[in-house]
């Protein structure tokens, strides 16, 4: 058994002491050499032989001293910079790495609190998940990620839990998601608040989920995947679904009043009674999507294609569809006023569509305080 281990410790701490006292001996001895020696041998190689005054010489002699020193100083000085500076890089790695480790365990943390069959822990994991994605650009990713996935998972549609609402429930009969599954909507509200301001760009997966009467009130879903999606009276005013795919998406009753659609893949989307007042439509893809009883007055529909649309009894008053693509588009009974833009050539009143007065300016929106439901009058043109 080795019981030397004490006594080869004090040996090795002895050892580098007296390693360190001969070193600075040395350096003294090279530093006392430099100022006592050097300037004379300096002094006379300068002289070349020539005779001087002894006081002449002497000045001569403090004149290279002083310089050395100054020299041996700004020397001190430099080393005692890159000292200072390599001790503060090995702590800011330090603080660096102990950041990273409270990071990871915060996140191992809160990504455990989403199993919990307490909402509260839930909703505690989800907030921490988001204030982790706010501070640390490395795991912004992988948290847009798990909130998405989460919603996927808790939300699907059609609903398989028993909790949630059946596919068939009328809208009326649903109360807010912020009300039925308050966690959810915490996430959703976190992955449209983080996706404010994307760092990269980003393709989240929200298809297949079950939000009816989510409330995505001013939130930023750009480039979301929202394919086959249950949003039935969804509130989306002033929301930002530019390039985002809601293809064969339900959004009857939806409200998406001066919302940003730009580029959206709409196609086949059922839009059946939505609020789309002032919205910016330009360059989206409305291929087969049901319109009908839709609300488009005053919409940027400019380079929007509509090819096979339906559009009937949808109100089109002051819209601007100067620009867009109406092939084969329905527009029996649609209303219309003067200040509606068609295709050049296009003739709305052969296509079915009821001139009448422009309903003047909008009156501003008023958003329904959270936890009130609207109720929605039943379509006209459900089958």
């Amino acid at each position: 058994m080795d019981t030397g281990g004490p006594e080869r410790g004090r040996s090795a701490a002895w050892r580098r002491t007296v390693a360190v006292l001969l070193a600075g001996t040395a350096a003294v001895a090279a530093l006392g050499a430099l100022l006592v020696v050097v300037p004379g041998v300096v002094v006379d190689h300068d002289l070349a032989g020539a005779s001087i005054a002894a006081k002449d010489r002497l000045s001569a002699v403090n004149n290279v001293r002083t310089t050395l020193l100054q020299a041996v100083g700004g020397m001190v000085l430099l080393f005692g910079a890159y000292a200072t500076w390599r001790q503060l890089r090995v702590s800011q790695d330090g603080l660096r790495a102990t950041q990273e480790g409270y990071v990871t365990d915060r996140f191992s943390t809160a990504v455990d609190q989403l199993g919990s069959d307490k909402l509260e822990t839930r909703i505690g994991g989800l907030h921490a998940l988001w204030r982790i994605a706010e501070h640390s650009a490395r795991d912004r990713e992988a948290v847009l990620s798990i909130k998405a996935a989460y919603l996927r998972t808790h939300l699907p549609w059609p609903p398989t839990e028993g909790r949630a609402p059946a596919a068939d429930t009328h809208i009326n009969d649903i109360v807010p998601l912020e009300v039925r599954s308050a966690d959810t909507q915490v996430a959703l509200t976190g992955l449209g608040v983080l996706l404010l301001h994307p760092r990269e760009q980003t393709w989240l997966n929200l298809s297949v989920t079950d939000l009816r009467r989510a409330d995505c009130d001013g939130l930023w879903l750009t480039a979301v995947n929202l394919d086959r999606s249950c949003m039935e009276a969804a509130g989306l005013y002033h929301a930002n679904l530019t390039q985002a795919s809601v293809v064969s998406v339900n959004l009857r009753h939806a409200d998406l009043t001066t919302a940003i659609l730009r580029r959206a893949r709409c196609v086949r989307t059922d839009l059946r009674g939505a609020r789309m007042v002032a919205t910016d439509l330009r360059d989206a893809d409305f291929t087969e999507a049901d319109l009908r009883e839709a609300n488009l007055r005053k919409a940027d529909a400019g380079g929007a294609v509509f090819h096979d649309a339906d559009l009937r009894l949808a109100d089109l008053r002051g819209t601007d569809l100067s620009a867009a693509d109406l092939l084969r588009a329905r527009l029996t009974g649609a209303l219309a006023s003067e200040r509606t833009r068609w295709p050049a050539g296009f003739d709305p009143v052969a296509a079915g569509v009821v001139l009448t007065d422009d309903p003047g300016p909008e009156p501003p929106p008023l958003l329904q305080p959270p936890g009130i439901t609207t109720q929605h009058p039943p379509l006209r043109s459900l089958p």
